[in-house]
């Protein structure tokens, strides 16, 4: 099997962190913790939904990494392992708490942290002010996703991931990632269906892409 060697960024930190306990552990590990803790409980709190279990989820992400960055083989880009990590961590989470009864604290994204459908343009005020409108019920659409289906739509449109980023942090094939995608949005349309007729901002944003990813072959046949 030919073993394929990643260009990774963070390989000169992650090569010092070869034994821990030692001062240059410390503090190579110190830099990645630096470099990738804001966006680790960003995904951690897109998937679970609140700051409390995101920051619980990025912890135990962050204990895996530090028991077992010793011995990384490069076989992925440190990040992907990472990402990889938090995603587990949270998913875990949110089927422990499938038995509880609690109702916990919900989280409205940030007007700069909206699923981005549209292109590069800049969006008409009205289309603007619709979207940030439309936030807490996109949020709430996000959380009503499978756990699966929500991952790829966080990753791709929340982290700006590229296709073959979001393949490989999830240790999925780039067809099961696009697949996912075109479940999820439809999933997503059905659930804002009743809003859409109320915001012509909402139909611009995502009309777009559609018609786009057609032309491109993007949208597979939904398996």
């Amino acid at each position: 099997m030919i073993r394929v060697m990643f260009l990774d960024p963070d390989r000169d930190l992650v090569q010092r962190c070869r034994a821990i306990g030692c001062d240059d552990f410390e503090e190579a590990f110190a830099a990645l913790y630096k470099r990738y803790k804001d966006r680790v409980f960003s995904i951690a709190l897109r998937v679970t939904g609140n700051s409390d279990d995101a920051l619980d989820a990025a912890q135990e992400a962050f204990v895996l990494v530090y028991q077992n960055l010793p011995g990384f083989k490069f076989e992925s880009k440190f990040s992907s392992w990472l990402y990889r990590l938090v995603v587990n961590a949270s998913i875990d989470l949110l089927r422990r708490q499938k038995s509880r009864t609690r109702r916990t604290r919900s989280m409205a994204p940030d007007s700069d942290e909206l699923l981005d459908f549209s292109d590069d343009k800049q969006p008409q005020p009205q289309i603007a002010l619709e979207s940030k409108e439309l936030g807490g019920q996109v949020q709430a659409s996000i959380s009503s996703l499978s756990p699966k289906l929500r991952v790829v739509t966080v990753l791709r449109y929340l982290q700006n991931m590229s296709y073959e980023d979001v393949a490989e942090t999830l240790e999925l094939s780039l067809g099961t990632v696009k697949s996912r995608l075109a479940r999820a949005h439809l999933a997503l349309f059905e659930h804002l269906k009743p809003l859409l007729d109320e915001s012509e901002g909402f139909r611009a944003l995502t009309k777009q892409p559609s018609s786009e990813a057609s032309a491109n072959g993007d949208c597979p046949t939904i398996q």
